[in-house]
């Protein structure tokens, strides 16, 4: 502990020495090469290298994006654009600088609020005493990432990209910043849910209170979020060796891109994938023994607690814990606001927080006058997850992969799925989760559902604890599981589903805390068209190679379609109405899929997104035992109304000008630098498409114009005796900078549903016929 108690001194009393006092070394430099589209490799003495030649890289690419980041993590947005404006965005549709995650999806937040959040839920103090715990590498790591960035604005900030050009909030940085930046990226799935509940239980400096009633009550988003994984063992593949399916489902505009890279310590570490949004080591990757991916857990990676206040305190600020009081503590807060002049105002905030987490505002909340609501977030100092990442890219096999998941535990909200050469295939949640075990549930602890509250008035019904897990989370242990010689999948879908012929339940009872998500429930048609798709090929020949798995996830099937269409069409006939003849002979012709050349699949997907909303339409109820082909089927009495939504979505395409048997090319389009992109793929969760892109909504005349999210990046690997063979698409490209030549310069491969061979081995990446290296000293 004598660590943790130096850097809490440090950051106290100097206001930024961080680790300690003792900044490690950050490298002597590094070697960067590129190869095709910009792909990046570098190759450095030690961590503090790898840092310092990634960080140089990424600047290249997205300089502006990542000093756009840092200043919202730093809850400094007002000061440079003003407290009511909200996201940056670039022109004529393109966004030249990244929109804060924040802003960008669920939130909507103005960039006053937004300061006020990152300033009060994230804590600098409590990140410098984190890492000073962490291991060396990670420091140097980190170091070594602040020493490229500064570098390259050194060298090049007299002529950066038009978004940023002359900015006076790209400027150096230091290792705060990363710290937040990557403490930003941990909270996702948990505090990031609540800024407004955050917001709305501070006092301003006035003393006054936001109105409940303007607060939206608490629920869980979609996040925006999303992946298919997918690990072969060696009983069902061609080599006997493992294989990887990563398709991850992440924001095409904003600051969660991937970004390819390969990062080498010669003898020490030696992996090639892609991180995220600045992060300074590979989150999906392989070397050369393993390779894995991540999905987004349906496990809940916060709780509420209901506090009593005690009457005796007049100020408000005690509560009761097994009637002892406690006193919460006060932090305020200041953000600096640009006015219409140029001058600043500051305006203040006091934030208050209990030993069990910060003060909320929960309107809708089952809580009385009196009481109050606390977040709980084992995710808000989580500042593993760098030591994390790095110990699964020295791993040697799933075995060992878990054993690094174990001993770490910092993954903050995924899901892992990967296999090694030797053959085996491993499916493990392993992220960080409230230490609520079922006993704690069965208890009376729990007083609400989603979002999940319990009883913060007694100590039993606070986080427990697991052997040699950090405090207050579930370890490896507890956690769900399993390892397999044929395969296991996961979609973001439930743990228990993770291979059809075993599945990680019994009837009506689990081994997992209820923390880890629902088991027995309907799993979401992407998921079952992922097992539907495996089984099939498993049934038609007994060993697979990588092509298949491209094919899986390109097979662009629509599986909503495949379960719903035999029965409406039945429907159909005999229909006088003409408009009603007409659209189910177009979907009656439509190939059901969503191919560029598919007709018909406008018609569905604005057909299903009503039909969705109508009560339950199956036929077949979700069975348990069967949750891969349950439920399906339409009810006949559901046919009448089905059948109604189907002419009306018809007249409404009509109305629009749009062709009831349309190609998907002309409407599904993406634009980049004034170039138009048909794509191919679907909304995923709701029409089960594998190949999940999440478009503009709604349609216009015009179409979907840009997608919000979907497939991101597409990786596959298997193993042969010389190393990892690897084949992947970053689809949006390494670049946002509309002038780089790599600015969606990967899309057309996207388009043709190509992977392009990722050059590991030193004689491959040499043989790339755009290789250029570069020598990085560092000044």
């Amino acid at each position: 502990m004598w660590h943790i108690l130096i850097a809490l001194v440090c950051g106290a009393l100097l206001a930024g020495c961080g680790d300690g006092g003792i900044a490690p070394r950050s490298g002597r430099g590094a070697e960067l090469v590129r190869t095709s589209h910009g792909v990046v490799h570098v190759r450095a003495d030690d961590f503090g290298g790898i840092g310092f030649g990634l960080a140089y890289a990424y600047a290249e690419d997205n300089v502006c994006m990542l000093a756009d980041t840092l200043l919202t993590v730093r809850g400094e947005r007002s000061r440079y654009f003003g407290g009511d404006a909200g996201p940056t965005i670039g022109k004529n549709g393109e966004y030249s600088v990244a929109i804060d995650y924040l802003n960008q999806h669920t939130f909507d937040l103005r960039n006053e609020d937004s300061d006020f959040f990152f300033k009060a839920y994230l804590d600098v103090q409590q990140l410098r005493a984190g890492y000073a715990a962490a291991s060396p590498d990670a420091r140097a790591l980190l170091h070594g990432y602040v020493a490229g960035y500064n570098q390259y604005l050194r060298e090049h900030g007299h002529a950066l990209p038009a978004a940023c050009r002359g900015a006076p909030w790209v400027k150096p940085i230091g290792i705060d910043d990363i710290y937040l930046l990557i403490a930003e990226k941990a909270i996702h799935a948990s505090g990031q849910v609540f800024p407004h509940q955050i917001l709305a239980a501070a006092r301003d400096a006035q003393g006054g209170v936001r109105l409940a009633a303007a607060v939206p009550a608490p629920q869980w988003p979609a996040m925006g979020l999303g992946s298919n994984g997918v690990a072969l063992g060696g009983d069902v593949t061609v080599n006997g060796k493992g294989m990887l399916l990563a398709n991850p489902h992440y924001p095409w505009f904003s600051t969660d891109r991937f970004y390819q890279v390969h990062l080498t310590v010669p003898g020490v570490y030696d992996v090639m994938g892609v991180s995220l949004g600045g992060l300074p080591t590979v989150l999906i990757g392989f070397n050369k023994d393993i390779a894995w991916t991540h999905t987004v857990t349906k496990a809940a990676h916060f709780t509420t607690f209901r506090l009593r206040r005690d009457k005796r305190d007049a100020a408000g600020l005690t509560y009761l814990v097994d009637g002892a009081p406690e006193r919460m503590t006060e932090r305020v807060v200041e953000v600096q606001l640009r006015q219409a002049d140029g001058s600043q105002r500051a305006r203040r905030k006091t934030f208050y927080y209990t030993r069990l987490g910060i003060l909320m505002d929960a309107p809708g909340l089952p809580i009385d006058s009196g009481d109050f609501v606390v977040l709980g977030d084992p995710n808000r100092n989580n500042t593993r997850l760098v030591d994390q990442w790095l110990a699964m890219g020295r791993a040697d096999s799933v075995r060992s992969l878990r054993a690094a998941l174990a001993r770490i535990m910092g993954l903050p909200w995924v899901n892992t799925v990967a296999t090694d050469r030797y053959g085996n295939a491993l499916y493990i949640d392993s992220s960080v989760v409230p230490h609520m075990a079922t006993e704690t549930f069965l208890s009376g602890c729990r007083l609400f559902g989603l979002p999940l509250l319990f009883d913060g008035s007694r100590s039993a019904c606070h986080w427990g604890a697991d052997r040699r897990a950090p405090p207050g989370i579930f370890g490896a242990e507890s956690a769900p599981w399993l390892l397999r010689r044929d395969y296991v999948s996961n979609s973001n879908d439930g743990y228990w589903l993770t291979n059809s012929r075993q599945l990680l339940t019994g009837p009506g009872q689990s081994r997992y805390s209820p923390m880890y998500g629902p088991t027995h429930t309907p799993q979401h048609l992407r998921t079952r068209l992922g097992f539907v798709q495996l089984d099939a090929l498993l049934a038609q020949r007994s060993a697979l190679e990588l092509a298949d798995l491209r094919d899986l996830v390109f097979s662009n099937r629509v599986h909503a379609a495949e379960l719903v269409l035999p029965d409406l069409l039945a429907g159909c006939a005999g229909t006088v109405d003409v408009t009603l003849r007409a659209a189910c002979g177009v979907l009656a012709a439509w190939d059901r899929k969503v191919e560029l050349d598919s007709r018909g699949a406008l018609l569905f997907w604005q057909f299903w997104l009503k039909a969705v909303k109508l009560p339950p339409i199956w036929a077949v109820p979700f069975d348990a035992a069967d949750p891969v082909h349950t439920p399906r089927g339409v009810a006949p009495d559901v046919l009448p109304p089905l059948l109604a939504q189907l002419q009306e979505t018809a007249i409404e395409l009509t109305a629009m000008g749009i062709p009831l048997d349309a190609p998907l090319r002309d409407y599904q389009v993406d634009y980049r630098a004034g170039i138009r992109t048909a794509l191919h793929g679907g909304i995923g969760d709701i029409d089960g498409v594998y190949n999940a892109l999440h478009m503009s909504f709604p349609l216009t005349p015009q179409g979907y114009e840009h997608v919000v999210w979907g497939t991101s990046y597409v990786q596959l690997v298997t193993f042969d005796d010389a190393g990892p063979v690897a084949h992947g698409v970053l689809v949006y490209g390494q670049s946002t900078d509309p002038l780089s030549a790599h600015y969606g310069d990967q899309l057309p491969l996207y388009t043709s549903k190509e992977l392009l061979r990722l050059p590991f081995s030193e004689n491959e990446i040499r043989a790339d016929r755009n290789y250029r290296r570069t020598t990085l000293p560092q000044k």
